[in-house]
């Protein structure tokens, strides 16, 4: 029960520590999507007239754009998922293995992480758009099917496919950050040791990823059919949790894949 739900207990009981390291990427997240395309997307799909462009497809999708505030907002999000997470590791990572909820000597981390976290958010960036090429092709593709309703059933299968894919994928090198931290590992020796572990908890953290990925596709589902400034303001919170939880959850599954005990817990115990 750790794996599925200790970040969201983590992140209840420490809210207000954890909050001002998410504000502003989950601005600039919110920023990227793009209402009209999923709005149209998912009316045609719930009417069961579904759309057969390639692009539409992959506006509604990807977090690339290509216009010149489009470009603004992906360069911004980008460094500040960067900058914020890496802050967000360090300050969690701190208070898990010393109990101390500072940010002096956290930051000290800051440099020393900074790097690694960038390759992580340029690996997983380039690995979700690669899906997001891949699953608009097929949508595409299913679509030259003349009969509506296969095509509907047949995209959702696809996009459930793809999503276990993508899910799978983005648990080879999860627990890599939280491995550098702990151990001072360099970078393949702690990949190599980080891979080990995961193997450990593998299936409990799919489960988690799964009820984490489903929870926001349905709001999000949902909002594209309420007017644009509801969408996006749900949508911002939405993203305020998602980039908590994902964080987070990096170390409460490496803590607990790795069987570390958490001072934050001991002394938590200790207050009672």
């Amino acid at each position: 029960m750790r794996i599925v739900f200790g970040s969201t207990k983590y992140l209840i009981k420490n809210i207000w520590y954890v909050l001002p390291y998410a504000i502003l990427p989950a601005v600039f997240f919110t920023l990227l999507l793009d209402y009209a395309s999923l709005s149209d997307l998912l009316t045609g799909f719930f009417t069961g007239a579904p759309k057969s462009d390639f692009l539409l497809n992959f506006r509604a999708l990807s977090l690339l754009k290509i216009d010149l505030l489009g470009g603004m907002y992906t360069l911004c999000a980008f460094i500040c998922f960067v900058i914020f997470g890496t802050l967000l590791l360090t300050v969690v990572e701190k208070h898990m293995r010393l109990g101390k909820r500072t940010p002096s000597g956290a930051l000290s981390q800051f440099a020393n992480l900074l790097l690694s976290v960038l390759g992580f958010a340029l690996a997983y960036f380039i690995m979700y758009e690669v899906w997001v090429v891949a699953l608009s092709a097929v949508l595409f593709a299913i679509s030259a099917i003349r009969n509506a309703i296969v095509v509907c059933i047949l995209q959702a299968l696809a996009f459930v496919l793809f999503t276990l894919v993508l899910l799978y994928l983005s648990t080879i090198s999860y627990l890599w950050l939280p491995c550098k931290q702990m151990t001072g590992f360099g970078n393949f020796a702690a990949f190599i040791y980080s891979y080990r572990l995961m193997a450990t908890i593998r299936g409990k953290l799919l489960v988690s990823f799964g009820i984490f990925f489903t929870a926001i596709a349905a709001i999000i589902t949902g909002m594209t059919f309420l007017p644009e400034i509801a969408f996006r303001i749900v949508s911002f919170f939405v993203f305020l949790f998602a980039f908590l939880d994902f964080g987070i959850r990096m170390e409460t599954a490496y803590f607990t894949a790795d069987k570390l005990d958490r001072e934050d817990l001991i002394r938590s115990y200790r207050e009672l």
